[in-house]
């Protein structure tokens, strides 16, 4: 029997990223040695002061039911961090914690679009972001960037997006897939475009923001537009920073209304996240942030290593990136020279298969012709990764 399904999931895509690594994964079960640069999660280890703050709370039977928008003592954390760390203030009743940053965003936009309202999607874009539009009854309206605007969305681009029905921009910085992070000045310019729309609401998703070594101060929409604030919702969370993204804790800060809609959203949903995980949450935001810096350090030699080795076979275009742990180089040089390969889908199914390396093709982000290489992981499987594909390529050059 076939069990008559949703027609909204008729719309929706399976994570194209979750999809390479179970594949990797099978590959591997079945004897294969697969080294996978799919997946976007850190490699290190959760600091210990953050797990020994998760063991103190079982050991105090901290295990019930938590606050439906987040604990008190998560929501003072997370205050502290946006005064400390962003110059900014909230207050408690304009942060909601979620169970990971994804569910932040779907809550927010189940809480504020309708059926027939837009969303401006740059591209290229985190591989939810679409898909996430579509179950919230909205449509989403792709922008596409590319390497000549540096892979981020201009005013003009905005301005040209923007109709009676547009409702929201996602703003992801530092950006996954890309690794481009918005300077003061192109924040303030996309401002003057948003003052003349005051319908559009904005979410800077910025998950990354730990992972940066960009020259100038990491800045948020809000640092340089404070007029906003009224129209911009933060989305951040542990686990990409702090090496927590079996934790789940994300949260967002924004308007008390739509905040409180987004809890309201979650009652009926999750009803709230772990409070194990909640108390581990409020140790990484309040104790010792030198966990982080070795981190950080690691991930940038990991970038400069592979975007220049990318960018030593023939074929291939990498741009440096600010921040986060993608590599997301032009592959169409290599495509073009292939006769049996026609797409970025089908090199990353070649790659696969004959250099046992596993990538994201760059359609799943709105760009074709690319591939989404994580260095979220150790130096010598990065090197050895290149070692294979430029064997690879080399077999048939």
């Amino acid at each position: 029997m076939n069990t008559k399904l949703a027609h909204r999931l008729t719309q929706v895509r399976p994570s194209a990223t979750i999809a390479v690594s179970e594949k990797a994964a099978e590959l591997r079960a079945a004897g294969r040695e697969i080294i996978s640069l799919a997946a976007g999660e850190p490699d290190f280890d959760t600091p210990e002061h953050i797990c020994e703050a998760a063991k103190r709370a079982i050991d105090a039977g901290d295990t019930r039911y938590p606050s439906i928008g987040g604990t008190p003592a998560l929501n003072q954390a997370i205050r502290a961090k946006f005064l400390r760390e962003n110059q900014l203030e909230f207050s408690p009743q304009e942060i909601v914690v979620t169970c990971g940053a994804k569910q932040a965003i779907f809550n927010l936009m189940l809480a504020l679009l309708n059926e027939g309202d837009e969303v401006v999607v740059p591209a290229p874009y985190w591989v939810s972001y679409p898909d996430m539009v579509k179950l919230a009854g909205g449509e989403h309206m792709i922008v596409n960037t590319g390497i000549d605007n540096d892979f981020k969305i201009t005013p003009r681009l905005l301005e040209t997006a923007i109709n009676e029905n547009t409702r929201l921009l996602i703003l992801n910085s530092p950006s996954n897939p890309t690794g481009k992070v918005f300077t003061g000045a192109e924040y303030r310019a996309l401002g003057r475009v948003l003052d003349e729309h005051p319908r559009l609401m904005v979410v800077c998703d910025d998950i990354y923001e730990h992972i940066y070594w960009g020259s100038e101060p990491y800045r948020t929409l809000l640092n340089e537009c404070p007029a906003l604030s009224d129209r911009v919702v933060i989305v951040n969370g542990v686990s990409k920073a702090y090496a927590m993204t079996g934790w789940r804790i994300g949260y967002a800060a924004g308007p008390e209304n739509l905040i409180q809609s987004m809890r309201k959203i979650q009652s009926q949903s999750t009803s709230g996240a772990c409070s194990i995980s909640q108390a581990a949450s409020a140790a990484a935001l309040q104790g010792p942030q030198d966990c982080l810096e070795p981190m950080k350090q690691a991930f940038r030699q990991r970038h400069d290593y592979i975007v220049q080795a990318l960018n030593e076979l023939d074929g291939v275009e990498c741009p440096a990136a600010d921040g986060a742990f993608y590599a997301f180089p032009s592959f169409e040089g290599v495509i073009d020279a292939l006769p049996d390969i026609r797409d970025d889908v089908e090199l990353a199914e070649w790659l696969l298969e004959h250099a046992g390396v596993a990538t994201v093709p760059g359609t799943a982000f709105g760009a074709p012709g690319f591939l989404r290489l994580s260095f979220a992981t150790d130096m010598e499987s990065l090197e050895a990764s290149i070692a294979r594909i430029r064997r690879a390529l080399d077999q048939i050059a």
